[in-house]
Order: C-alpha cells, then sequence, then structure tokens
C-alpha cells in the first residue's frame, strides 16, 4: 500500500480524522477536490471563480458547490477545509434530547462530550466580547425580552479568534489593517477579528478559525499529505485494502490518477459521500454489498431565514460577525417544534468588489479618486442598515432520498445525484420558525416579510446537509455502524455529516467533528 490512510475531503469530518491519525503515525494522504485558498485568492469580483460544477470541476472549481433540486437547494464549500470556509463560525453541541431516537444504542450525548470538547479546544472556539456586540445581537436579545423568554438568549460559541481589547463601533467600521497578528496553538499566523462581515465569503484578516487554520496544519506537520484539485471517482478492494481512483484537475483537464491504501475515510460531505459510494456500488460496481438504505433519511436541518424591515432602527447586517447569539427553543416548548432562532449577517460583497477595483488604479488617479466616493457613499447609505435577517435551524422531517437519475431531457446522459424531499413532514417546523420570527420583529417594531419561495412554492435552501449514508445498527436500517465503517467493508469508513442520523435543529459542524474524533480515536485504539 502507498498509505496507511487514504481520506476522501477535508472538511470537518476528512480534516479531523486525518489529523488525528496522522498525529498517531500513520502515512495519512488527504484528497480534496478543490482549491486551497486564503486571503489572496478569495473570490470577490463577478468574474472571479465562486461556483464548483460537479459535472464539469476541470472547467469549474470554484468557492461553493450549489446544488438545486426539486424544492431544495443545498450550498456546500469546495477547498482545502471544505464547509469550515463557507460556514457562519457556530460551533454548537446538539440538544441531549436529540441523542434519544435514531442513534446507534453506543452513541450518546454523554458518549459524545470528550470529543465535543475536543474540537472546540482544537479550534479556539469563544464567545463574541460583550463590548464588541452588533446591533442585530442586540435586537435579539431586546426582543427575547419582550415576548417572555429573555432566558433562552445566549451568545454561541463561535470558530473565530477575538482581541479582547477591541472596541466595536458598528458606525465607525474597522478595517482589515486594525487587525492584530498572532500566532495560534498549531502555529499558524492569525489575526484577530475586526468584524468585517467576510465570514462566509473568506475573511481577509485570517480571524476565522477555519480547518486550514488548525487541523490541517497539524496534519501537515505530521506527515499529512493534501492534494488539492483531486477529484475522486472510485473506491475498489484490493489485496491488502483499497485503490481509489481521482481525476487531477489541472489546466482544464482531468488527469487520472490512483493510489493505495489500507484504510480508507470517505469525508466529502452529505452530497459527496452518498453519491461516490452511490456511483461505486451501481455504476462502477466497485462495491457491491453497499447498504441497500444508502441515500436515505437526508434533512436540510431545518433551516431557514426570514427578513424583516425596521422603520426606526438601523440594524446594518453587513458589519459585525456573521452570527452572534441564538434564542433557545430546542425542549419542543413551541408546540413541540424543536428549533432555534439566530441572528444573520450579510457580506458586503459589493464593498469588497469596490475595495478590489480601487486598489487596481496607480495612486492619484481620478478613477481612484471616484471609486473612493463611491465607496464612502454606500457606506453612510447602507442599503440594507434596516434590514434583520432572522435566521433558523430546526429537527424537520429528516426524510429525504437521494438516487442516481438521468436528466429528464437527455435519457442517454450520465446519471446524476436527484434528491427526493417532500415538505409535508417538515412544515409544522418551518411554520412554527415562521411564527417566532414574526412574534419577534413585530415585538420590536419590525415587520416580516415571509420569502414567497416557500409561500407559494415551498421550496427551501440549506447550507447543512445531514444523512445519506446513515449510522445504523445494520444494514437493514443504515450504511455505517456507530464507528463510522461501512458495513461489510472492513477498514472503509465514512465520517462526515452524512453519517448523521437526524436532523440537530443546530447547527451541525460540533457534532460532525465530534463523530469524527470517535472514530479516528477508535481505529487508533484497534490497531487498525
Amino acid at each position: 500500500m502507498n498509505f496507511d490512510v487514504i481520506v476522501i475531503g477535508s472538511g470537518f469530518g476528512g480534516a479531523i480524522t486525518g489529523c488525528r491519525l496522522a498525529e498517531g503515525g500513520y502515512k495519512v494522504l488527504i484528497l480534496e477536490r478543490g482549491r486551497r485558498w486564503d486571503k489572496t485568492n478569495y473570490p470577490r469580483e463577478p468574474g472571479d471563480p465562486w461556483l464548483w460544477n460537479q459535472e464539469r470541476p476541470e472547467k469549474q472549481n470554484g468557492w461553493a458547490d450549489l446544488r438545486v433540486f426539486p424544492n431544495m437547494s443545498i450550498i456546500q464549500g469546495a477547498g482545502v477545509g471544505g464547509g469550515s470556509l463557507i460556514y457562519a463560525n457556530v460551533s454548537a453541541e446538539a440538544h441531549k434530547n436529540i441523542f434519544q431516537r435514531g442513534w446507534p444504542p453506543e452513541i450518546t450525548y454523554d458518549e459524545l462530550k470528550p470529543h465535543y470538547d475536543r474540537v472546540a479546544y482544537f479550534m479556539n472556539v469563544q464567545k463574541v466580547p460583550v463590548n464588541q456586540l452588533n446591533e442585530r445581537t442586540r435586537l435579539m436579545k431586546e426582543a427575547a425580552g419582550k415576548i417572555g423568554h429573555g432566558d433562552r438568549f445566549k451568545l454561541v460559541e463561535l470558530a473565530v479568534s477575538f482581541d479582547p481589547a477591541l472596541t466595536f463601533d458598528p458606525n465607525n467600521p474597522l478595517d482589515p489593517s486594525q487587525s492584530r497578528r498572532f500566532v495560534n496553538a498549531q502555529g499558524v499566523e492569525q489575526g484577530y477579528c475586526v468584524h468585517i462581515g467576510a465570514c462566509d465569503v473568506g475573511c481577509p484578516v485570517d480571524a476565522k478559525n477555519t480547518l486550514d487554520r488548525n487541523y490541517i496544519p497539524w496534519a501537515e506537520k505530521h506527515g499529512a499529505e493534501v492534494r488539492p484539485l483531486h477529484f475522486v471517482t472510485n473506491i475498489e478492494p484490493v489485496t491488502g485494502g483499497y485503490k481509489v481512483s481521482c481525476d487531477e484537475l489541472k489546466d482544464g483537464r482531468r488527469i487520472g490518477r490512483s493510489e493505495t491504501a489500507r484504510l480508507v475515510i470517505i469525508a466529502a460531505g452529505s452530497l459527496g459521500s452518498t453519491e461516490l459510494l452511490m456511483r461505486c456500488r451501481d455504476e462502477n460496481r466497485s462495491l457491491p454489498n453497499v447498504s441497500q438504505y444508502l441515500g436515505r433519511d437526508w434533512s436540510s436541518n431545518g433551516d431557514f431565514l426570514t427578513p424583516a424591515f425596521y422603520s426606526d432602527r438601523d440594524i446594518s447586517p453587513t458589519k459585525g460577525i456573521t452570527i452572534s447569539s441564538a434564542i433557545d427553543f430546542l425542549d419542543g416548548s413551541q408546540n413541540g417544534q424543536v428549533f432555534w432562532i439566530e441572528d444573520g449577517g450579510i457580506p458586503d460583497l459589493l464593498g469588497f468588489y469596490l475595495d478590489g477595483v480601487s486598489g487596481n488604479f496607480p495612486p492619484g488617479l481620478r478613477a481612484d479618486f471616484l471609486i473612493k466616493f463611491i465607496q464612502n457613499s454606500l457606506r453612510r447609505r447602507d442599503a440594507f442598515k434596516q434590514l434583520m435577517p432572522w435566521f433558523a435551524q430546526g429537527v424537520d422531517g429528516g426524510d429525504g432520498r437521494f438516487s442516481l437519475k438521468r436528466p429528464w431531457w437527455w435519457p442517454f446522459g450520465r446519471r446524476r445525484l436527484h434528491l427526493n424531499w417532500e415538505v409535508e413532514k417538515s412544515k409544522a417546523v418551518i411554520n412554527e420558525i415562521i411564527k417566532m420570527h414574526k412574534r419577534l420583529s413585530e415585538a420590536t417594531n419590525g415587520r416580516v416579510i415571509v420569502p414567497p419561495t416557500w409561500t407559494i412554492s415551498k421550496d427551501l435552501i440549506t447550507p447543512h446537509p445531514l444523512g445519506g449514508c446513515k449510522l445504523g445498527a445494520s444494514p437493514e436500517n443504515g450504511v455505517v455502524n456507530h464507528l463510522g465503517e461501512v458495513f461489510g467493508y472492513r477498514n472503509l469508513y465514512v465520517a462526515d455529516g452524512a453519517i448523521v442520523p437526524v436532523p440537530l435543529g443546530v447547527n451541525p459542524s460540533r457534532t460532525i467533528g465530534a463523530l469524527a474524533e470517535r472514530i479516528a480515536q477508535n481505529i487508533k485504539s484497534e490497531g487498525r
């Protein structure tokens, strides 16, 4: 075997298992389909590489993978660091009640708690300092109090590095030059947060504690090799382990490659891991015995956003950290529905674009003066200043099902991943979330506009896809066992959001990370 372990994907599942096994002396290769991003190449302008194309990744391998299915769209990160590149930093434990149904008996909250803590420590999670709260956070707290639920408001833990000496004034936004630099515990240089609002599109001061700032460099320091732009196409058993075939994406071409390893960990995300196993089972016939449960019990994690407009207060969602707080209804007290409300932020893409454009002009040119004038005018006017994006996650129906199908307009083409998602079992939690968004808005003199995509067509979008390779007790009710090992295939694992068996109702990154920590620990303890 060329390697002890090949990890497919570098999001929360792949980065963490790859890191812990490299730390344990395993020879690890991490194959990542996307690029290696940093502040020198984050997309900012309209012509930049924003999107990933699953069908033609050699031509289009940008920042985010957006898939549109009937009534459901899904967005995922594409790059070294996976979903940590585009998520809003929230690191939350699932509520204890979530583990009372749908999980293998070996996995309980108490079992996961040490792994939850390990993820939080390694990613240096912390809450926004009280002297740096933005207007959305203050509105959240005020609204919770006015509807009699002030005790449910809380600041959430975030994978962001904050400077406790900094004072944030939303009326006088800070700029990147005011971010102090430091070296983190993994030896990587970062900067402290100055509340620019770019969390979802690449932090220009490196304040976001993404996986490429901690777990991945730590894995590399322990000998792991990371290969960006390597798109895995097949896994097949060979004597002594597995052969992993992939296409290197280079100069608009696909170049076939392959490597072998004793162990393989699939961590390509809910969609990627599910699709890869389906192609291996149903098209390539290389893994024919993968459970027929593959693709089932998919969840959007109940994500929903409701905008509200205020005529008497400035909120400015483009300023400040993207999410900072929550109002917790995870106890099912609202007509039995489980959810929590969060504040939402919007990245100032136009401002970032203008910053980039102005930097392209030599000093002193009238064009540069004009750009600066437009920038300052926009910041003074702030088109979104009276908008509050009320956000939420909840426990939805969790009954989506993936399959491979050919497009109806081209019955002879290559089969693509298809999602059959019915809205009926998820209506109750979404409607309860909207009801709470309205209640919170009205209590603070806001006017809610429920998106017509919901009221008319019942369409949703989620950045938190879960399921497809479900944890189970047997192949009859799952794809992997409680250790993440694929039923019927020794030393083949799935370790990402695809294995989460039920919707969590909170941001899932720390739960995915805790499961990955547990999987890696068991591989080492068993001497695999």
